[in-house]
């Protein structure tokens, strides 16, 4: 198997779903006590959400390059960053680093094209929504993404940042997303982009009327095939 970086904290909340997923599967596909090759440099958040507050995504990028070099150096084979918000700073980074660094928007859309998806809505943490470094990918994939709704912007970047972040999957919230997809289906819409590695913690991803894909869920699965290839 090939040895797998991830770069985690961003929440931690998310990353334990990451290595929960990657063991899982590839244990249940090799069987036995297999279980894969990973690295985890776990960053202090509250470094990054400083940063991000002042606008500094030069020095974000600074971090977050001398995080994939460490995992580098130590044998990672490729890098993911487990975070949709954090590859705001992905085309500062990757250059830096001489191991592959998987984009999740790339991993998402490429799984909607196979899937055949052409339109989709994204929610997410609010850079994620409104900012081109995410959406475009997935505009450049040949998926046609809706206006971001700013009422709902502002909601789930609240529940993301003041809830989920601290691991509080609350009642409330569930129901606000649950009227959210509700709303997004009456529309010409064929699929939601979670677009934030910590709302699946309030969303069933799979008793929805739209089909959901799941960011963290494929970013984790591309991961997964890269340790399991050949090479």
């Amino acid at each position: 198997m090939r040895k797998i970086g991830l770069i985690g904290g961003m929440s931690w909340v998310s990353t334990a779903s990451y290595y929960t997923r990657i063991n899982r599967i590839v244990q249940n596909r090799l069987g036995g006590f297999t279980s894969p090759h990973l690295l985890i440099e776990s960053v202090n958040f509250s470094d990054y959400a400083r940063l991000q507050s002042d606008d500094d995504w030069d020095a974000a990028a600074g971090l977050m390059t001398r995080s994939a070099k460490r995992l580098e150096k130590s044998g990672a084979t490729a890098v993911l960053i487990c975070s949709n918000a954090m590859h705001k700073i992905y085309d500062q980074v990757q250059p830096e680093v001489g191991v592959p660094i998987l984009h999740i928007a790339d991993c998402v859309g490429d799984k909607m094209v196979a899937d055949g998806v052409k339109t989709a809505t994204l929610i997410g943490s609010r850079n994620v929504m409104t900012e081109g470094f995410y959406r475009k990918r997935l505009v450049g994939k040949g998926i046609t993404l809706s206006p971001p709704d700013e009422q709902r912007v502002e909601e789930i970047d609240r529940i993301i940042y003041e809830e989920l972040m601290f691991n509080q999957a609350k009642r409330e919230s569930e129901r606000t997303m649950k009227t959210y997809i509700t709303n997004i289906a009456k529309q010409d819409i064929e699929a939601i982009v979670l677009g934030s590695t910590e709302l699946d913690l309030i969303i069933d991803t799979k008793a929805n009327i739209l089909p959901i894909y799941d960011s963290t869920e494929i970013h984790a699965d591309a991961a997964i095939e890269w340790i399991l290839a050949d090479g």
